[in-house]
């Protein structure tokens, strides 16, 4: 029997039982417990030969960690055409520390370069010619890194384009197929590594239909890869649009309208024979399917004193992939809602608080328990032309993960001219 106490390094003498009392510990932490290591870098069951003397060794360097994604490196898709209930997780994690200070409720609240990962139809709120950001972002201890880049600019008076980069990766997982020679000797000198990451390029445009009315679309390429193992690559369509509404907006944005797909290849030879020894099913080339999504968001600008303002923002996330533990869940559809506040003073300091992903989860005693993920922000406008922003955020269960530090840079150049398009219908917004 395994005793996954705080002494389970010493007590768990077999690989199965390693394997299990990880396995219960990440479906039993939180949103991500099931969900992120489930599916998003890890999409099918990918188990090593994780040895008690090497896990001992790794415990000493972060070997929770190390050992938690070396052995769980995919979620489960197997057969043709299946839809996981978290495909693609890591285009929802959020980008921009101003959007993350404020939970994510950005829907209708954004108008700058981050709005092409958003909504898209935000760019047409950009002031200035060309606007470049830049994101970096660090979590579960610095085990998984976030990066995000982006650039916008205007054509002619009513059309933005936008140019988005996102990698989110566990990079120097130990690969221990080897870890004993062919005379069964224990040999470290053996050890190889690899990076298991995924990639998103988002290639945006937007369109200044009316006074009132914005538009935008993503067009996405999904490319996804565990080392030399499996690879994957995708294609999916966003849509977004922003309704301005005397003092509102009002905001949405459909992801994966088309019902994003990865088609993934795996090279089974290099696994076949731990796969065969570990129990797991042998991979079979396949197509995982990313289900729409919607989020409905409002906003409005409120102006405190001559100095101070305050943007309050609501966004209500749809999903339609079978019941999750939302505020409300259910086999049709879920809601998640969202909410964001941004405090300035002159436009040049910011407060950020939010709050979001409202989660019923169940104790291992089976009671029942709530929790939220919080969101802390400030920023800094540096200079005309530079805005440092910082958030304070939680991905996973508030009690589970450890909160991260997250930076974003935004750069603007060359400001447009005050009667230019992006100023019709946006002057009290």
């Amino acid at each position: 029997m395994c005793n996954a106490g705080s002494d389970i390094f010493s007590n768990c003498e077999k690989e199965r039982c390693w394997r299990t009392v990880i396995c219960t510990f990440v479906n039993s932490t939180s949103k991500l417990g099931g969900k992120f290591f489930n599916s998003s870098i890890f999409p099918l069951h990918f188990s090593f030969y994780f040895a008690p003397a090497l896990l001992f060794k790794l415990m000493i360097v972060r070997a929770n960690f190390c050992v938690l994604l070396g052995i769980l490196l995919f979620g489960s898709v197997k057969g043709q055409g299946i839809a996981p209930k978290y495909s693609n997780e890591f285009m929802h994690i959020g980008i921009g520390a101003r959007g993350l200070g404020m939970a994510g409720a950005q829907v209708a609240a954004v108008r700058d370069v981050t709005s092409a990962y958003w909504n898209p139809a935000g760019l047409i709120g950009v002031g200035h010619k060309h606007e470049f950001a830049l994101m970096h972002a660090e979590y579960f201890a610095g085990i998984a890194k976030f990066d995000y880049a982006a650039y916008t600019t205007n054509i002619q008076e009513d059309n933005q384009i936008a140019l988005s980069v996102i990698r989110f990766g566990v990079d120097d997982i130990p690969d221990t197929r080897f870890l004993y020679d062919a005379n069964g000797a224990l040999n470290y000198n053996n050890i190889q590594f690899f990076n298991a990451a995924d990639y998103a390029l988002l290639l945006s445009y937007a369109r200044d239909v009316s006074d009132n009315f914005k538009m935008g679309i993503n067009t996405k390429i999904i490319h996804r890869n565990v080392g030399k193992f499996a690879k994957a690559w995708g294609f999916g369509l966003d849509f977004g649009a922003i309704y301005l509404l005397q003092d509102w907006r009002i905001g949405l944005m459909a992801r994966d309208v088309t019902t994003t797909f990865n088609a993934w290849s795996h090279n089974a030879a290099l696994v076949r024979e731990i796969y065969s020894q570990t129990q797991n099913e042998i991979p079979v080339n396949s197509i995982e399917l990313t289900l729409p999504r919607a989020t409905l968001g409002v906003a409005r600008q409120f102006e405190i004193t001559t100095e101070i303002n305050m943007l309050a923002a609501l966004d209500l996330d749809f999903t339609f992939d079978g019941q999750r533990n939302s505020l409300y869940g259910s086999e049709i559809f879920n809601i998640d809602p969202k909410i964001g506040i941004e405090l300035d003073y002159r436009k040049s300091a910011y407060l950020r608080l939010g709050a979001g992903n409202y989660q019923r989860l169940n104790n291992f005693d089976g009671s029942k328990y709530s929790s939220i993920q919080p969101g802390f922000g400030l920023g800094f406008k540096a200079s005309e032309k530079v805005l440092i922003d910082y958030a304070l955020t939680d991905i996973g269960s508030i009690s589970e993960t450890p909160y991260s530090h997250v930076f974003s840079i935004k750069v603007s150049l060359n400001p447009l001219d005050d009667d230019f398009r992006i100023y019709k219908g946006w002057e009290n917004n």
